[in-house]
């Protein structure tokens, strides 16, 4: 019963951290699009410099990017926070498989010795039967 319970928790560890792997997989995905789209923007307003950006329109950008890079710092703190879940998960599931393996390897002990002491009556009943035999063949031929 330990060890279903024990397995049962590792199993569900198993999956959170699946779980947790894909928040930081997606969360790294959609930092990486912000960074790209931000250096896209800031490479055509690069061109369209080079034929002159009204005031308004440079203001404008500045405004985007400063939004941008908000975003950018908020999917930063989201990343970081998935990897920091992401190791408190690796964690937990490595106990949970510690734990199951201790249970594993105790049951493994108990039915060792369980066979050992198995072992023992079967070669105690065996002496005892061939002393029976003996001894009934030796009154068999005293007679």
């Amino acid at each position: 019963m330990l060890i279903e319970l024990a397995q049962h928790k590792t199993d569900k560890a198993t999956r959170r951290l699946g779980q947790l792997q894909g928040a930081l997989t997606s969360a790294a995905e959609k930092l990486e699009m912000l960074l790209q789209y931000r250096q896209e923007y800031y490479e055509q307003l690069q061109a369209q410099m080079l034929q002159g950006v009204p005031s308004a329109q440079w203001r404008n950008f500045q405004n985007f990017i400063s939004t941008l890079d908000g975003a950018i710092e908020q999917q930063r703190a989201l990343s970081e926070q998935a990897k920091v879940k992401l190791g408190h998960g690796r964690t937990d599931w490595q106990n949970q498989k510690r734990r199951l393996s201790s249970f594993d390897t105790l049951a493994d002990r108990v039915r060792q010795q369980e066979l050992v002491t198995l072992n023992r009556r079967e070669q105690r009943d065996s002496d005892e039967h061939t002393a029976r035999q003996f001894q009934l063949r030796s009154t068999a031929s005293s007679d």
